[in-house]
């Protein structure tokens, strides 16, 4: 039995106006329900699910950010443009003028990229191409075994999976990792592809994971070899 990955999840003072951020900027609908909005993917596209969060955020979430990909330099201008005119604003995370990629935040300080065109990791990878995270080797290791995606970069403590199917890559860019004091603001939510999702968590621990409890949903609660809070949910 494997899991999939379902959706990266959000804690949002506004879950519903973050969902309508991210449907403009990626031109998907909204689907909202139990007490989430979430963004819909597809078999090579990430899925954002937003939940309401109550915690303060201090400046910018940088554990996990999108990556957006760009067709030619009108493209990401216009994306860039979009991005600004659905709430969101320039962040200075330290760029160089020289690079390419554009910073931006979302309406509640959510960091993503703008990637430039001919980026050629990212290439074929669609519109939403990369989750980058930050995260060791062994967690890139563990989720590659969690759900069954090849390894696409192993370099220098950077890991990288993906789908069989292609589509939107994760990637974690290895040590040093920003010390986690808090319950991260982003994770990632798998579905049971089988019945037992008892047998699934077990399987979970087994590749490093660590049961952390249930979630108010019903949802179990695990966390990754760094300490990165997941939610396994059935399918």
């Amino acid at each position: 039995m494997s899991s999939r990955m379902l959706t990266v999840t959000y804690d949002a003072h506004d879950p519903a106006r973050l969902a309508r951020f991210w449907a403009g900027m990626l031109g998907r609908e909204v689907v909202e329900g139990a007490g989430a909005a979430l963004v819909p993917g597809d078999a090579v596209q990430l899925g954002l699910r937003f939940v309401p969060g109550g915690a303060e955020q201090a400046g910018p979430s940088r554990r996990m950010h999108l990556h957006l990909t760009s067709a030619d330099l009108a493209d990401q201008q216009g994306t860039v443009d979009r991005a600004l005119a659905l709430g969101g604003g320039h962040l200075d995370v330290g760029q160089r003028p020289e690079e390419g990629h554009v910073v931006l935040a979302d309406p509640e300080g959510n960091e993503f990229c703008v990637i430039e065109p001919g980026n050629s990791f990212l290439a074929g990878c669609g519109p939403l191409g990369e989750l980058a995270c930050d995260g060791t080797r062994e967690v890139g290791l563990f989720w590659s075994a969690a759900l069954g995606w090849p390894l696409v970069w192993d370099q220098d403590q950077e890991t990288a999976i993906q789908s069989p199917d292609g589509g939107t890559k994760v990637a974690w860019g290895g040590p040093p990792v920003a010390p986690k004091e808090a319950r991260n603001r982003q994770r990632l939510d798998l579905a049971v592809t089988g019945a037992d999702r008892s047998a699934e968590i077990e399987r979970l621990i087994s590749l490093g994971a660590t049961r952390l409890g249930s979630a108010d949903d019903g949802a179990v609660m695990l966390a990754d070899p760094d300490g990165n809070e997941f939610c396994v949910r059935g399918a």
